[in-house]
């Protein structure tokens, strides 16, 4: 499959359940119509009197506004009746409408004002992770399996602490960004060598926001920052649809991942900007990980985007040995 048919198939699942939707209120609608006959005929009433205004104010036997005024108290009183006849009875007035796996957009994907919903949106960067493999990593790698042990515990003198310690506390600052998430508006950025478990704590925030029903988009630099030069040069021959863009705008939470690997050029810096820029003043928590330091950063980018790290991101250090042969070979 490809990024191309991604999004038919996500409407395709959509279709399927507004039929077992519309299934199901028939069977209730039956259930009910059984049990209590006289809402089947509330129901015909309502159904049938605005055909009847229409038919008279066509045929200009009333004044319009004298039969929608009756049109209204009529119809204000048959739903009082129904309402009453529901309640007496014990069925409640969600009966006939929560039958959808979102009520807010009644499993059509967009909203009243004709907006993406956000469970499209999700369901969209859930095919994405499907299609990049990212779904399963985040089954193995996750707070559940993450491994202090792995860390050394003699302390680094130019550090002050050791590996291990300094990794409890980035731990539990990971933790409370995870715990506060949707409440505090928090953003997370991990620096250090490769192989000290930057991507891994990663995917352990992305597996719990994505627990928590909130929408998440896990992406690599080099990855967004190709889609953005090609999204600008050459959009009506990408192979990606636009959801892959524009859900680094709107998610609940954006991780970019591997910060600096990306090949730099004009495009990107602006890319780069743009980003954190709006998800900053839109409050969307974003984490980034990067092997670069701090004083690389104002090598690499511009001073409002360095500005933005440091005046915003809470800043997190990994140091230590590299962690990686350790867990395959089973080191201590």
């Amino acid at each position: 499959m490809s990024y191309k048919t991604a999004f038919k198939d996500v409407m395709r699942a959509y279709e399927i359940d507004r039929d077992q939707a519309a299934a199901l209120i028939k069977e209730r609608l039956e259930a009910v119509y059984h049990r209590l006959p006289r809402i089947k005929e509330i129901d015909a009433e309502l159904s049938q009197a605005s055909i009847r205004v229409a038919r008279r104010i066509l045929a200009e036997s009333e004044k319009s506004e004298d039969l929608l005024e009756s049109l209204r108290q009529k119809n204000a009183s048959l739903k009082e009746e129904k309402a009453r006849l529901l309640f007496e009875n014990n069925i409640p007035k969600e009966y006939f409408t929560e039958v959808y796996r979102c009520n807010m957009c009644q499993d059509t994907g967009y909203t009243s004002q004709l907006e993406r919903c956000q469970c499209l949106k999700q369901r969209l960067i859930d095919k994405y992770y499907d299609l990049s493999s990212i779904r399963g990593l985040l089954e193995i790698e996750n707070f559940d399996t993450f491994d202090l042990r792995y860390y050394s515990q003699n302390v680094i003198s130019s550090e002050g602490i050791s590996p291990y310690e300094n990794m409890k506390l980035i731990y539990r600052r990971t933790s409370d960004f995870v715990i506060q998430f949707g409440q505090t508006f928090q953003n997370l950025l991990f620096y250090g060598d490769t192989g000290l478990g930057k991507t891994f704590l990663c995917n352990c925030i992305a597996k719990d926001i994505l627990d928590k029903g909130h929408t998440v988009l896990y992406v690599t630099a080099p990855r967004i920052f190709k889609l953005v030069e090609d999204y600008r040069f050459n959009r009506d021959e990408m192979d990606e649809p636009d959801y892959v863009i524009d859900a680094v705008a709107d998610v609940d939470l954006l991780i970019l991942d591997d910060l600096g690997a990306e090949f730099s050029t004009v495009v990107t810096s602006a890319a780069l900007f743009d980003i954190i820029n709006q998800r900053l003043l839109a409050k969307k928590s974003t984490v980034i990980s990067t092997n670069l330091s701090p004083a690389e950063f104002e090598t690499n980018y511009s001073d409002r985007i360095v500005s933005r790290f440091f005046g915003y991101y809470k800043m997190s250090k990994f140091y230590g040995d590299d962690i990686r042969a350790k867990m395959k070979y089973g080191g201590g």
